[in-house]
């Protein structure tokens, strides 16, 4: 089993890529054979299918096999648990920044 950790960081290493990042708005709207991901890119379903299993691996979709075909889903649970960490530290970050601003807002008073 992996640690929170460890999923995270597989979940942002997966999430760094733009073809990636592109792959999952495409699931987003419907699962998809692997062939019909690859077709607006320039690239070949072998490629594809790299990108795809970096997704898999780091949890933000499943493959299942129909026959002669592999069609992909989005699974929600490590998108979820990624936005989660990103949304503790937005807070951490908007009080600093309502801080800073407290801050300079009271030296400009003092002006």
């Amino acid at each position: 089993m992996i640690s929170t950790e460890e999923r995270l960081d597989a979940v942002f290493h997966a999430l760094s890529n733009r073809t990636r990042r592109q792959l999952i708005a495409d699931l987003a709207r419907c699962p998809a054979r692997v062939n019909e991901l690859a077709r607006p890119y320039d690239m070949s379903v072998n490629a594809i299918s790299k990108h795809l299993f970096v997704l898999e691996k780091a949890g933000l979709l499943e493959r299942r096999q129909d026959g002669g075909t592999q069609s992909c889903a989005l699974t929600p649970f490590a998108l979820s648990e990624a936005s989660q960490w990103i949304e503790h530290y937005r807070h951490y970050w908007t009080s600093q920044l309502d801080g800073l601003a407290g801050f300079v807002e009271g030296q400009a008073d003092e002006e």
